[in-house]
């Protein structure tokens, strides 16, 4: 299969440039961190935890709030990656290493990179705890965590992935093992699952499904592959438009979708997958499988587990419009560790980034926050190598699109937006602060046909 070039210039791209050159040229490419830095001192006016999608655009927006030298990110990790490129990985339609890059190289020039672990917040004292129990205080705190996969909570897992015939997209090391057990795949079951728990990107786990039913009919290997989806929800997907579209696709494909199964056990020796319906809690199913896909079980941080800051499941506890702090008034939540209602995407972040930035420029002038986040989350769903659905909704599971016309059908322009144009708008637009989603986009299409 031909890898897409990340950098793809497709028409779509092209034609968002001028909204966001004048703000990239500003910008130069050599900005780049020589070295790892660790703290050169105790106090930062704004810290964030976090060095993923959410933390990194928040440390651009409050650089230029506050100044680099008092803003503060506390990530772990030596790389940075654009996960949402790893269903595309998966299918192989696009290559690992384009969707990494250092995290000295997106941390904001002159951000200082605290290269630990958070171990304990302490929100009534305005600080943080790190590894060697490095003590960091602050003024503003901005909780960007993730979250976290617990494959260990599947039978079997980790360890099963030792074995051929299973990957899953969803972590870097397995990614790749999606790809080589869909071209090694001969006759029998193609099983993809969805957890039981929270999931950022919900709709990767069909994704991959359609993309492997593609590749299996292109191969011709179609005909000897039963591609059977067991989810633990009751539907396909959460907004109705787009659930009769998918519900379509699925039906015209010969695709066996079993609602309300979760992944229990993987005898990954055997090539044996175990779901447990959950509408009869003890009953079980054994499939053999030829080709697994699993999504992992997903959870808060452990550090988030019976924080302070979080609510009783563990994920922080943010006003849903604002994400400011229900308790703490200097602590606010972005991305995948919040509580908000909505899906987990980096979409999502894109839609929650711009209004966070005006929340805290409001209390830091002693003001009540107006700017309302509307719960505005996207969900590119693939469907070929050549096409994808784009879903867009707000809190309420109904559509809020950006474009003129139904994007409930599928498109080859959704899918170059999905794999040549968002990659670009993320690494250049988004990290950098400068990219707060579509809002301002469609109100400029739609108010042009009126």
């Amino acid at each position: 299969m031909a890898t897409l070039g990340v950098m793809s210039a497709c028409t779509g791209a092209r034609a968002l440039m001028p909204l966001l050159r004048p703000r990239i040229l500003k910008m130069s490419t050599s900005q780049f961190h020589a070295s790892v830095r660790t703290a050169s001192k105790d106090y930062y006016e704004v810290l964030v935890l976090g060095g993923g999608t959410g933390g990194i655009t928040m440390c651009a927006r409050m650089k230029r709030k506050v100044g680099a030298g008092n803003v503060a990110v506390v990530e772990p990790q030596e790389n940075h990656y654009y996960q949402p490129l790893w269903t595309l990985v998966g299918a192989g339609a696009k290559q690992l290493v384009s969707s990494s890059r250092t995290t000295a190289s997106v941390v904001p020039s002159g951000v200082t990179w605290i290269q630990s672990k958070v171990q304990k917040l302490d929100p009534d004292k305005n600080c943080v705890y790190l590894e060697n129990n490095q003590k960091i205080s602050y003024k503003y705190l901005i909780i960007a965590l993730g979250l976290q996969l617990h494959y260990e909570k599947v039978k079997g897992l980790p360890d099963g992935f030792k074995f051929p015939k299973i990957g899953s997209n969803y972590s870097i090391h397995t990614v790749e093992k999606t790809w080589k057990a869909l071209q090694d795949f001969k006759e029998g079951n193609a099983i993809f699952t969805f957890p039981n728990t929270p999931v950022k990107c919900a709709g990767a786990p069909q994704k991959i499904m359609y993309l492997s039913e593609a590749y299996l009919r292109k191969t011709g290997k179609r005909p000897k592959a039963n591609i059977i989806f067991n989810t633990s929800l009751g539907v396909i997907f959460g907004v109705q438009k787009y659930a009769e579209a998918l519900l379509e696709i699925i039906k015209s494909r010969g695709i066996t979708v079993n609602y309300r199964w979760n992944l229990v056990e993987v005898r990954a020796d055997k090539q044996e997958a175990i779901f447990e319906n959950l509408d009869k809690p003890g009953e079980t199913k054994v499939y053999q499988y030829e080709m697994l896909h699993v999504t992992p079980p997903m959870g808060p941080p452990d550090v988030l587990l019976n924080s302070p800051v979080s609510d009783a499941a563990g994920w922080v506890d943010v006003n849903k419009g604002t994400l400011q702090h229900n308790k703490y008034p200097n602590v606010f939540g972005i991305g995948d560790c919040t509580n908000l209602p909505t899906s987990k995407t980096a979409a999502a972040i894109a839609g929650q980034c711009g209004v966070l930035d005006k929340t805290i420029s409001s209390i830091m002038k002693g003001k009540t926050p107006t700017k309302k986040y509307d719960g505005y989350t996207s969900c590119p769903l693939i469907t070929n190598y050549n096409r994808a659905i784009l879903a867009e909704f707000d809190y309420n599971a109904q559509p809020l699109e950006t474009f003129p016309f139904d994007q409930s059908k599928e498109r080859r322009l959704s899918f170059h937006m999905k794999a040549d144009m968002m990659p670009y708008l993320y690494w250049y637009g988004l990290l950098k602060g400068f990219w707060g989603g579509p809002g301002p986009i469609r109100k400029l299409l739609h108010l042009g046909l009126k």
